[in-house]
């Protein structure tokens, strides 16, 4: 396969297709070609045609369809497993958006299915390419604020409307945030510091029982390292805590919004011809304080790594192409659904 185009096909043509996928795989037109949308229902109102892809109902025959490489997931969640093991067990390397599956059980299955085949599966963590995450690493390594022994990233919103939703007893762990979002910051922390060596998970449901959980606080401990990394929101903020808090024994760097590209998306501004797609403004840059070796206090505001969820696409290409590692490992998501089933599971 290597240095050929390979052809993606799409389960799925809603929202995660067409801004959070489509969008950026598109920017690579000497490695990737959309062939196929399959989808149940065929509708153009919400997401217009993208030029030159055939649209079926049937995924029967685009999983039999020899053309395609790749099949990219992006369904409801409750879906992700069945579709996820159909495309493996057609032959299909496969791309599956977050949550990869409700169990770790589940995703076990599905890598071991994947091997048995020949193929790769992983989930689409585009997360670990957003700015604020990758500008908290940089200013991490560069020593500034000594040993660092605490890492706090928050994923908060003002949606009052979770309160007032009931699933219907029993509760599904599947439409909360804990499965819909922790799962961004809990992948970002295991793909900076590893897989941690215990953890404290907790997630709340704060309309009662039966609605779905609005709440995190996730403690992942690393105790060769030294430190705690901490992944927490709930969806009634009316004043959003910071994205990132990085802690130091020389000082502190605090960034408060998050990344910008899901900002531009969801105004439909594209990162295909707009060179400042995700851009931050100065104003939105994280402060860094520190003191040196001298007790000097040094404060500046730490202009954002630049960074696009093209380079997830960039890392597929290398690992379905030329056989390269896959970005997200196996063990990476596995250890996520452990955390998330460990928070759930007692929830009804």
């Amino acid at each position: 396969m290597a240095d050929r185009i390979l052809n993606i096909g799409f389960i799925g043509n809603g929202k995660g297709t067409n801004r959070y996928h489509a969008p950026f795989s598109m920017t690579l037109p000497n490695k990737f070609r959309i062939k196929t949308i399959q989808a149940r229902h065929i509708s153009h109102e919400a997401w217009p045609a993208l030029p030159g892809v055939e649209y079926v109902t049937s995924m029967d025959d685009m999983l039999a369809d020899p053309a395609i490489d790749i099949v990219e997931i992006s369904t409801p969640p409750q879906t992700h497993y069945a579709l996820t093991k159909a495309a493996l067990t057609a032959g299909k390397h496969v791309v599956c958006d977050k949550p990869f599956a409700e169990t770790p059980e589940q995703g076990e299955e599905l890598f071991d299915l994947a091997a048995s085949k020949g193929v790769t599966v992983q989930c689409y963590q585009n997360r670990r390419f957003d700015s604020d995450f990758l500008t908290a690493k940089k200013v991490m390594e560069s020593g500034k604020l000594g040993h660092v022994f605490e890492v706090v990233t928050h994923y908060d919103y003002w949606r009052t409307e979770f309160v007032e939703m009931s699933n219907n007893a029993p509760y599904d762990r599947m439409n909360g945030i804990v499965y819909g979002h922790s799962c961004h910051c809990i992948d970002q922390l295991i793909s900076w510091f590893g897989i941690p060596d215990r953890w404290n998970a907790e997630a709340r449901q704060l309309g009662g029982e039966g609605h779905p959980d609005m709440y995190f606080d996730f403690d992942l401990y690393y105790d060769e390292l030294g430190i705690k990394a901490t992944a927490a929101a709930n969806y009634t903020c009316a004043i959003q805590r910071p994205s990132f808090e990085v802690y130091g024994e020389m000082g502190t760097y605090i960034r408060q919004e998050k990344d910008q590209q899901e900002r531009d998306l969801k105004h439909f501004y594209l990162p295909a011809g707009h060179a400042d797609f995700g851009l931050d403004t100065p104003e939105q840059w994280g402060t860094l304080r520190y003191f040196d070796a001298d007790g000097t206090m040094h404060e500046e505001r730490v202009e954002p790594v630049r960074s696009s969820y093209a380079q997830f696409f960039e890392a597929l290409y290398e690992t379905v192409a030329n056989g390269a590692p896959q970005l997200v490992k196996p063990e990476e998501t596995i250890a996520q659904l452990r955390i998330m089933d460990d928070a759930t599971r007692d929830l009804r």
